[in-house]
């Protein structure tokens, strides 16, 4: 048995205590990347009466501290294969009363014992308790509710979308002058569809941070799949997603130069361009880290990273990201091709009609984002329950499958969007083909207000944490969902506007 500590507990600490152990509270410790649980203390309910016959006492429950936790671990080698905390009831401290001081002296023990399992085995107690029949069938419906949405919205592109697509294409294919001369619609647009949207440097800096993303997130399923990272293994993924993501901004650079290059970008406005990808995530990103990490160094916890640590971020961020964002933007500039526009664009743009308010981007951004939610708000629940609770998700392999319904929803939504948009003679869809297909991270940070009050979490760290850190996530979600959005657009639009014979 060693000792930890002696600790003098003060009358509001005592009254902490208690009501953690009223609320039944446990510890979550680390070893070796493994998690495990222990109960802070203990409920006993005095009884009186026979032995047939029992009753409580009107005195009320006992609250009791533990002081002392063995620490079960046992190894395979030199390497550890499971570890379990058990707190020892003979050693506990009455906390029922309030008393202006009780002095505590906290204990641990620790037990080794060897086992034939192997280290690469020694995640499978978790995937167990992620695949309980309950759980894993909770999951198959998730699967199964998204298949569905997907399959009922490409009947109704197939079913009402593509048919009257297919009857306008009929219809301006023809060469007909009269018909010529009483173009409406979609059609009516030709000059004006390919016209470059407002904020060219900032839209630009979108596509090229959302490609950014996106590679990231693939590249971690690779590494999830190889088993190089896996649950509560924080170190390697923290670090996996440092330097993926300072590898991946010679793609972020790419993109935003080349595209700016296309949509008749000087130089200044290229360097402007990929500036602004370098700070549309990381600015946002540094500073709600920068408040998180105050807020938990005045908290004296240990999330608030040391300062060697942020040192080490900000060299990576010199020493890396920016020659791999300038590499990307010097290459994307260079060898950027045309911009591939199968009409002119007319020197002054038509005006658009005034349309209704289900026709205005904030009702189509609502209905881009809420179908592409619904297929996966239950997988989101088991993700958010297990970044911020005590569950553990493991299955990569649903999580892939969610991902790829999510960008296909995605696509659906922003084509159909699109070709709605186009059909009331609404020409400015770049914008909106971003908003609409990032739409669905407003639902997801929306969620996280419903999370939060279902949860037990309490106090500012916790609030700030799961707020702000979310807030990123989202924010991510918003700038790869945005780029899928525009892109599947885009290629509809060149699409229909290139089969279309036009004088």
């Amino acid at each position: 048995m060693e000792k930890i500590c002696l600790k003098i507990l003060k009358r509001e600490e005592v009254a902490q205590f208690r009501d953690a152990v009223k609320n039944n509270f446990f510890f979550q410790m680390y070893y070796d990347d493994l998690p495990f649980w222990g109960f802070v203390g203990k409920v006993e309910q005095e009884m009186w009466g026979t032995i047939d016959n029992l009753w409580p006492s009107e005195k009320g429950p006992r609250y009791y501290l533990i002081t002392h936790v063995e620490f079960s671990i046992l190894y395979n080698g030199n390497q550890v294969i499971e570890i379990n905390a058990l707190g020892d009831p003979n050693y506990t401290v009455d906390i029922t009363e309030d008393t202006d001081e009780i002095i505590v002296d906290f204990t641990y023990s620790v037990s080794w014992n060897a086992t034939s399992i192997d280290f690469v085995d020694r995640m499978d107690r978790y995937l167990r308790s992620s695949l309980v029949p309950d759980t894993l069938q909770i999951h198959w419906y998730s699967i199964i509710n998204s298949i569905v949405i997907v399959v009922l919205l490409a009947g109704l592109l197939s079913t009402l979308f593509i048919r009257n697509l297919r009857n306008d294409l009929l219809k301006y294919s023809n060469e007909d002058e009269e018909a010529d001369k009483e173009e409406v619609g979609w059609k009516h647009l030709h000059g004006d569809v390919f016209r470059y949207p407002p904020h060219t440097s900032l839209f630009c800096a979108i596509m090229g941070s959302g490609a950014q993303l996106l590679t990231l997130v693939f590249v971690l399923f690779i590494l999830a799949f190889l088993g190089v990272i896996y649950p509560y293994n924080r170190g390697a993924l923290y670090t996996s997603l440092v330097v993926i993501y300072a590898l991946t901004s010679v793609i972020a650079g790419y993109t935003a130069a080349s595209f700016r290059t296309q949509l008749a970008g000087t130089g200044w406005e290229v360097v402007k361009c990929v500036f602004l990808t370098g700070v549309l995530y990381l600015g946002p990103l540094f500073l709600t880290f920068s408040v998180l990490n105050t807020v938990a160094i005045s908290y004296r916890a240990t999330a608030a990273l040391p300062f060697g640590t942020i040192v080490a971020i900000f060299l990576i961020w010199t020493l890396i990201i920016i020659p791999f964002l300038s590499v990307g933007g010097i290459v994307g500039s260079v060898y950027s091709s045309e911009f591939q526009a199968p009409c002119a664009t007319r020197r002054m743009p038509l005006e658009i009609p005034l349309l209704p308010w289900y026709r205005k981007t904030p009702a189509q951004m609502f209905l881009g984002g809420l179908l592409p939610f619904s297929a996966i708000f239950i997988e989101l629940h088991y993700l958010y329950s297990s970044m911020w609770g005590h569950k553990i998700f493991t299955v990569y392999s649903i999580l892939f499958i969610m991902f790829i319904v999510l960008i296909l929803i995605t696509a659906i939504m922003s084509i159909a969007l699109t070709y709605y948009q186009l059909s009331v003679e609404d020409h400015q869809w770049w914008w909106s083909s971003v908003l609409c297909g990032g739409a669905t991270s407003v639902f997801m940070y929306s969620y996280c207000f419903i999370f939060y009050l279902k949860s037990t979490m309490s106090g500012f760290m916790q609030l700030s944490f799961f707020f702000g850190y979310n807030a990123c996530i989202c924010y991510a979600f918003f700038l790869m969902l945005g780029t899928i959005g525009f892109h599947t657009s885009l290629l509809f639009v060149r699409h229909i506007y290139r089969v279309v014979k036009l004088e």
